[in-house]
């Protein structure tokens, strides 16, 4: 990590601001950042698309997105005195996907690559105020404030406009030359700082997103449904899951990464630097059955610092229920869910009733071949 000494300390207005720009750079890079760009504090051009995205309702039960929109497309009024936003990404990959294949592994509990390891959002707002605190030893006091999908910030559109990628036909923002596995931070700061060049879109004519998503939740290129995405329904929505939705949710107890995984410029997606996104507890080959056995306390020890935790013990079992109705048919499982059946709330037990269905019909459908 590269530091100054009080002594190398120079006055703000005696730096020349691409020179300070550069040397910003460099300093997010050793901390572990995969890339940094300076954007400036606008994000107007973003407000249409996303009006109507909330008017379609696409959003489901994330009220939160209705409000402070002022905020989102202008991000001097939520942080004012904002002059210049230090956008970085971080990659987290600990393995390299083959490309364009999306594994069959229809016992294995799927959670999304991202969330295996540490929370990121912890990982990113450390390394985002020793960052701050790196430019201060540098050039004296300015203000700050780190954010990592926490507040009303147009992150991708920030960042899109100021050259680290563009937005893909999967709302996702891919960059040329790594892919889109990665996740977004930003410093806002009251630097003068020279902004960054838009990036220009690759997507071309592909649609391989939209072909893949196992709910079909792209309904156009650069719109996605939250109601029917994977991810939303997994993490985020805590209620019963529609019966039509559920086949296709397959063994995906958190999160869904087929769109990514699909993608032909993550055929240069590259790893991580740093350990925080490295799996804990086995997560990246652990069972169904295996995880249908956590009981509360398991849950809460074993999510600790984990974005996992985010969604609940109950919805996490709700997930793993219909990864296990998805599953071949089992023995095991079914007496299983019938075992277990009266240690989850009613919400649960409605996935459950159903996985025993779906478990039942494969019986059948298997002693018919016999």
């Amino acid at each position: 990590m590269a530091t100054s000494t009080p002594s190398q300390k120079i006055p703000l207005d005696q730096y020349s601001p691409a020179a300070l720009k550069a040397w910003i750079k460099a300093q997010a890079l050793q901390l572990g950042f995969s890339d940094c760009v300076i954007a400036k504090p606008d994000a107007q051009e973003e407000l249409p698309r996303f009006e109507e995205y909330l008017k379609r309702g696409y959003h489901g039960d994330m009220k939160f997105l209705e409000e402070n929109l002022e905020k989102r497309a202008d991000p001097t009024l939520l942080v004012p005195g904002t002059k210049s936003i230090i956008c970085v990404r971080m990659n987290y990959l600990v393995e390299t996907p083959k490309p364009r294949y999306v594994p069959d592994e229809p016992n294995a509990a799927i959670i999304a690559r991202y969330a295996r390891g540490r929370d990121y959002h912890k990982t990113m707002r450390g390394r985002l105020k020793t960052l701050a605190s790196i430019i201060r030893e540098k050039v004296g006091d300015f203000e700050s404030r780190p954010f990592a999908d926490s507040a009303p910030v147009f992150e991708k559109s920030l960042a899109e406009n100021a050259g680290m990628g563009w937005t893909g036909k999967h709302t996702l923002l891919i960059q040329k030359k790594s892919g889109s596995f990665f996740v977004l931070g930003e410093l806002f700061t009251s630097l003068d700082l020279p902004f960054d060049s838009p990036a220009t879109k690759h997507c071309g004519s592909c649609t391989a997103c939209i072909a893949i998503c196992p709910t079909q939740a792209i309904v156009e290129p650069y719109m996605l449904d939250a109601r029917k995405c994977i991810a939303y329904l997994t993490i985020e929505y805590k209620g019963i899951i529609a019966e039509e939705l559920r086949r296709g949710i397959g063994n995906r107890v958190f999160g869904c990464d087929d769109c990514q995984l699909i993608c032909p410029w993550n055929s240069f997606a590259k790893k991580a630097t740093i350990d925080d996104f490295n799996p804990r507890h086995g997560l990246d080959q652990i069972s169904l059955l295996d995880l249908w056995h956590w009981d509360e306390l398991t849950f809460s020890t074993k999510t600790e610092g984990s974005p996992i935790r985010r969604t609940g013990y109950q919805s996490f079992m709700r997930n793993i229920a219909i990864g296990l109705g998805n599953a071949p048919f089992s023995h095991e499982i079914l007496e299983t869910l019938k075992q277990t059946r009266d240690l989850h709330d009613e919400i649960v037990q409605v996935h459950i009733d159903w996985a025993i269905q779906e478990q039942v019909t494969k019986s059948h459908e298997r002693l018919n071949l016999l």
